[in-house]
């Protein structure tokens, strides 16, 4: 064996080695990043079950309102509490197709119960009811809960989108089946905060 062929048979062992090593760094690095936007989602649905079990109570307290006459918004409210059993996000798939579909789906249920609490505006009986008060505290607690846990995913995501699109990892992403996952993206109105606000319209500035 000369010279020259040593010294190209070194170059390319040193690139395999090279490669090889930065592959294993790589994937150690992706799972466990992606095990932590694993978690963090597991957060987010947390909070969002957990507004979600405040719902039954709400319907049920507002509907005890003698006077309360917005039974088609009540129902809308029904509608898609039952519409989210449907909405599955399998934490393995956190594509941006999934969560955009999730997004839509909780955003659709914030929306009616913001128009709620404006009505409810007209119901003095309703709003000095402790039961009321009580839930008005607890999803008022619960959407700021939301909002931190859905930050935290995003800044997680993040952190592993950046690593798996950068050269040279992007190849490495390839063969190991690594992608890029989906955020929760700013609501049309999210300067004025998706509110359970009792007191103010949030279509008002």
């Amino acid at each position: 064996m000369n010279r020259s062929t040593l010294i190209i048979l070194l170059v390319i062992g040193a690139i395999v080695l090279f490669g090889g090593c930065g592959a294993v760094s790589f994937q150690r690095n992706a799972v466990t990043q992606e095990e932590n936007i694993k978690g963090k989602w597991g957060n987010v649905q947390s909070e969002y079950q957990r507004r979600a079990d405040l719902i039954p109570n709400l319907v049920n307290t507002v509907k005890g309102e003698a006077n309360f006459e917005q039974q088609t918004l009540i129902q809308t409210i029904e509608a898609r509490y039952k519409n989210l059993n449907n909405i599955k996000v399998d934490p393995n798939n956190l594509s941006p197709e999934a969560i955009a579909k999730f997004q839509e789906a909780q955003a659709g249920l914030s929306s009616a119960l913001s128009r709620l609490m404006v009505v409810v505006e007209n119901y003095p009986n309703l709003k000095a009811n402790e039961g009321f008060r009580n839930l008005q505290t607890q999803l008022e607690g619960t959407e700021n809960r939301i909002k931190v846990a859905r930050n935290d995913f995003n800044t997680a995501t993040q952190g592993f989108n950046t690593l798996v699109r950068r050269f040279p990892n992007n190849i490495y992403a390839g063969f190991m089946n690594f992608h890029p996952k989906g955020y929760f993206e700013a609501e049309a109105g999210a300067d004025k905060a998706p509110t359970v606000d009792f007191g103010n319209d949030p279509n008002k500035k």
